[in-house]
């Protein structure tokens, strides 16, 4: 019982964090959808504008969208209220590894969501924009819009946590960096996989998604190595097993 009470006051400090953010937040909403529209109104020809086409989305998609940014602002403080609730379970070295790894995957998904933003959407709506045959104008819906660029955001953002998941599985011994670094070619394949599904049909925004997660991956094995040092030990065990 105390453990279930605990969670829920923490659960109820992320949610009162989160609203003391959405809270002002709303009163910009339409700001917010403006900053986030930038990279397709940008490119559309001189008079296009956007559309809604359903009667309630020009007041809900803009609301929607300061929700999702008051939460993704209040991650550090919804990790630090998973972290106190989990801390005490855990030992004096797990608390050591934990507490950098958390901050550095916000970090991480930050940077994922900024690239996606300056880099990604501009790339791919120019090639959407183009793409459209001639005498059609494009004029996208606002909640579709959205839908569209939480999807990239969110993809971005969690692959930009390669790091962080590879650290934690030689951490748990799933994996050994050995055997990371062994299977080089299968990520790089499944790198273009993913960059093909996520992203629209074209390869400079695949490669914009591949490239990133295969570097990415790159990092998490020397992450590793530093931040699990005896996984070299297992390393070498396993060596001398096999030999």
């Amino acid at each position: 019982m105390a453990h279930l009470l605990e969670l829920r006051a923490r659960l109820l400090k992320i949610v009162l964090g989160v609203l003391l953010i959405f809270v002002p937040l709303s009163f910009f909403a339409k700001h917010l959808y403006s900053l986030l529209a930038h990279p397709l109104l940008a490119l559309l020809p001189s008079g296009s504008s956007m559309i809604a086409t359903e009667v309630a989305s020009p007041f809900f998609t803009p609301i929607k969208l300061a929700a999702v940014v008051a939460f993704v602002a209040a991650m550090p403080w919804v990790l630090w209220q998973v972290w106190a609730f989990v801390a005490p379970g855990l030992y004096k070295s797990e608390r050591r590894l934990v507490a950098p790894l958390m901050a550095s995957s916000t970090l991480l998904f930050y940077g994922g969501v900024a690239f996606a933003y300056f880099l990604v959407l501009p790339t791919v709506f120019r090639f959407m924009v183009g793409a459209a045959p001639e005498g059609v104008a494009v004029m996208t819906d606002i909640s579709k819009y959205l839908d569209f660029v939480l999807t990239i955001f969110v993809a971005f953002g969690f692959a930009f946590e390669t790091p962080v998941a590879l650290v934690l599985l030689v951490k748990t011994g799933f994996v050994t960096p050995r055997q990371l670094a062994g299977n080089r070619e299968y990520v790089i394949v499944g790198a273009f996989v993913l960059g093909a599904v996520f992203t629209p049909p074209d390869v400079i925004s695949q490669i914009m998604l591949a490239v990133p997660v295969y570097l990415l991956y790159e990092i998490g094995i020397i992450a590793a190595r530093i931040l699990v040092p005896g996984s070299a030990a297992v390393d070498a065990q396993r060596e001398q097993g096999s030999a």
